[in-house]
């Protein structure tokens, strides 16, 4: 006996695949419950939206390593010229370090009147070919005194100042921009603070004066 004659026989499932359902027009969720069209159920966005969020987000990564590169970049640059610089000028003045007992003969000898003929153009020859490296000098009589670009050799106290001055100038100072070579060595009058520290002329006379005045006194 077969199983049709039994009434046993199952019958047959119909599946239907279509993916517009034909009595509504509108698109059938697959089995999973998403559209067709990838759209997910309830949703407005669609399935390439996550990877487009990976790739903005991508992006503003690489952007700012760029970014951070290119002022790491441009901070090594400024390092290196800065360095540059400073070999340059360390250069330039431990050699004209070696010029500065020169410029102070070549001073003396305008001070006294002995720069003359040859020697006077070969010196300003030499000044000339200094000062083109940066060498400068400083220093000049009335100048407040400064410890940092000043050598005192001198002191002394004087009524005329009212602070810590520059009242001779021994040697000039050399500097290179803002290096000193050499600082300026001058005397240095200090204001005086009572009448005991105030340097007085002719004071023997007024000792004489005044012995002299006891001896007719006496007499």
């Amino acid at each position: 006996m077969t199983p049709r004659e039994n009434g046993s026989e199952e019958e047959p499932v119909i599946r239907d695949n279509r993916k517009i359902d034909p009595d509504t027009g509108t698109v059938r969720q697959n089995a999973g419950g998403e559209p067709a069209d990838g759209t997910a159920p309830g949703g407005t966005g669609t399935s390439q939206a996550p990877a487009e969020g990976s790739a903005a987000d991508l992006l503003a990564e690489r952007t700012a390593d760029l970014q951070r590169l290119q002022a790491e970049y441009s901070n090594y640059r400024k390092r290196v010229e800065r360095d540059r610089i400073a070999v340059k000028e360390h250069a330039v003045a431990s050699v004209l370090s070696e010029f500065l007992p020169v410029l102070d003969d070549i001073g003396r000898a305008r001070d006294h009147g002995e720069l003359t003929g040859g020697f006077a153009k070969v010196s300003e020859s030499l000044e000339a070919a200094v000062g083109k490296l940066g060498l400068s000098t400083y220093g000049a009589k009335g100048d407040a005194f400064d410890p940092t670009v000043h050598e005192a050799l001198l002191h002394s106290y004087s009524p005329d100042v009212t602070e810590p001055t520059c009242i001779e100038i021994l040697q000039p100072g050399y500097r290179i921009g803002e290096r000193i070579l050499r600082p300026a060595r001058v005397a240095v009058a200090e204001p005086a603070e009572d009448e005991e520290r105030v340097e007085f002329t002719g004071g023997d006379d007024r000792i004489d004066a005044d012995g002299g005045s006891d001896e007719s006194g006496d007499n």
